[in-house]
């Protein structure tokens, strides 16, 4: 029997998806500009000769504020998919997508108002939780192309056939991958304060205020490409593994 899949699932919630899909990318957009405009105020305030590494001291109130704001930046666009979506999935792909959205505009902003980066070779800060994640600027925006990829692939999906559930292997895929991602990122700050800085406890690492002390001296060196593609690898490797089973479902309900 054949179902009216068209008609039953996908055209209110096609125009619900659109309506959101653009207020979602507005927000994020705008998101993007305040995460930018603070980025570029302290970039003025301790590199006014343009930013390089190592990392110039701050204080201890900045090194707190920063990793709040971290902190608080992830909350926002974990609220936004919990406001969009309606079930555990649809909210995973909106966090998704918004953190994609934020993190491509956050650098297009930069890009615009203090013409950096100059290169997408350029190294930056990406991420100072638990500990400092840096890399090349093109990394990030990589996996913020597989995000919205993964997004889409749900709302996709989920317009067809009013589901979009990620089974436990597709789970393991994507975690998988992101765990190795984030390996890469934080590998060359881990390796230099182990070598550096061998009496601090392994601890301190992670959510400490005294990052930026430990970093005024670090100068990343070659960022392992290998292992950060091969973790894109297997993020895409659940993407695809997803978009197959779903495919495969499609065409028994037709």
């Amino acid at each position: 029997m054949k179902l009216n899949l068209e008609n039953k699932f996908a055209q209110l919630p096609a125009e619900k998806l659109s309506t959101t899909l653009l207020w979602v990318t507005l927000f994020c957009i705008a998101m993007g500009m305040l995460e930018s405009s603070v980025v570029i105020y302290l970039r003025e305030l301790y590199y006014p000769d343009g930013f390089r590494f190592p990392l110039k001291p701050t204080s201890y109130i900045i090194a707190v504020t920063e990793l709040l704001r971290e902190l608080s930046t992830l909350m926002m666009l974990l609220g936004i998919g919990m406001l969009a979506g309606k079930s555990k999935q649809e909210r995973f792909a909106w966090f998704i997508y918004s953190f994609a959205i934020w993190d491509i505009f956050y650098y297009v902003f930069l890009y615009l108002i203090i013409d950096w980066p100059t290169s997408l070779l350029d190294w930056d800060i990406l991420f100072l939780l638990p500990t400092i994640w840096v890399g090349p600027v093109w990394t990030p925006l990589v996996l913020s192309g597989l995000m919205i990829l993964l997004a889409f692939s749900i709302f996709y999906f989920r317009s067809i056939t009013g589901s979009s559930i990620l089974k436990i292997k597709e789970w393991t895929f994507l975690i998988s991958g992101a765990l190795i991602v984030v390996i890469a990122f934080c590998k060359n700050f881990y390796l230099f304060m182990t070598i550096h800085y061998p009496h601090i406890p392994v601890s301190q690492l992670f959510f400490s205020k005294r990052s930026f002390e430990y970093a005024s001296d670090f100068i990343p060196a070659d960022f392992d490409f290998w292992l950060f593609l091969f973790g894109c690898v297997v993020i895409c490797t659940g993407i695809v593994v997803y978009s197959i089973r779903n495919i495969k479902e499609l065409k028994k309900l037709s």
